[in-house]
């Protein structure tokens, strides 16, 4: 199965809430950082991915038909050229929000050591995120310019026929007009506030 959409919005642009919504609107399974924890053989596929090594991206995604989130976001270059019909949607917000919600998530879960169980994807994930993305400076001012540069190179590079800017406080309309299929009933979901981020990185902490 090759990918049909590839999401190329940094976490914490409603990532969550996008692959819950794909995967209702026939797009999925969709890979997201959640799909990483029950496949611990990947974090060192990922981890070599990092390190610039080959990757078999098909078996990777085997059985996904969409991706969003990290750590498939910091490859999307290598990905959009892997499967260059695919269809990318851009998640977005507006840069301040964004940063609120990030220095109280995955800013907080990656800093200082992880417990045993979790410190090789804690290392990947540290690799890829502080290390890789924002050059190991985790300031406010750096990761806000590294957001939005990200943001830039994205809608430079990625032609606007193919690509989907989106913000998931816009509901269906703009995303089912995209990928062409119907409005569901159903509410747009809406997923993973701070709140919920931190109870569950706590519950695998343990």
């Amino acid at each position: 199965m090759s990918l049909k959409v590839i999401g190329t919005g940094l976490g914490r642009t409603g990532t969550l809430s996008l692959k819950a919504a794909l995967e209702q609107l026939g797009f999925g399974p969709c890979y997201h950082m959640t799909e990483v924890f029950p496949r611990p053989q990947h974090v060192s596929e990922w981890a070599k991915a990092a390190r610039g090594e080959p990757i078999d991206w098909d078996k990777l995604y085997e059985g996904f038909a969409a991706t969003v989130d990290w750590p498939s976001t910091h490859f999307w270059r290598d990905l959009t050229r892997k499967y260059p019909d695919a269809k990318v949607i851009h998640s977005e917000r507006e840069p301040e929000l964004w940063w609120k919600s990030f220095s109280q998530t995955i800013q907080e879960g990656i800093a200082g050591e992880a417990p045993p169980p979790m410190r090789d994807w804690h290392d990947m994930v540290k690799l890829i995120i502080t290390d890789q993305t924002f050059g190991g400076d985790m300031s406010k001012e750096n990761v806000l310019k590294v957001y939005n540069a990200h943001n830039a190179e994205v809608k430079r590079t990625i032609p606007a026929a193919q690509r989907l800017d989106f913000d998931p406080q816009q509901g269906w309309a703009p995303l089912c007009k995209f990928l062409g299929v119907p409005v569901p009933a159903a509410d747009f979901p809406k997923t993973n506030s701070t709140a919920e981020f931190r109870a569950r990185l706590e519950a695998r902490r343990h």
